[in-house]
């Protein structure tokens, strides 16, 4: 059971590593070599830039993903640990 628990929140933990590795830094290569782009405006007239929801995104994305895997941690993962310590009785 411990090394199911541990196997689980490991790839669990890397799989959001990931994800949020591949946001920072395709927003931070958006930066690099396209930012005439991020700075074009939503609309017409408009003194907001495309580069803006994107970075909000892009935090809110980190938020979001953090808030996934407390639920995570908090449900499976806590219940999983109870049992652990539980049959170790």
């Amino acid at each position: 059971m411990f090394t199911e628990l541990v196997r689980k929140r490991t790839v669990f933990a890397w799989t959001l590593s990931i994800i949020v590795l591949v946001v920072y830094f395709g927003f931070i290569s958006i930066i690099a070599f396209n930012k005439a782009w991020l700075g074009t405006p939503l609309f017409a007239g408009s003194v907001t830039t495309i580069g803006f929801p994107i970075g909000v995104a892009v935090i809110l994305s980190a938020i979001i993903l953090t808030g996934i895997y407390v639920y995570r941690a908090n449900g499976e993962f806590d219940d999983m640990n109870r049992q652990i310590i539980e049959e170790s009785r």
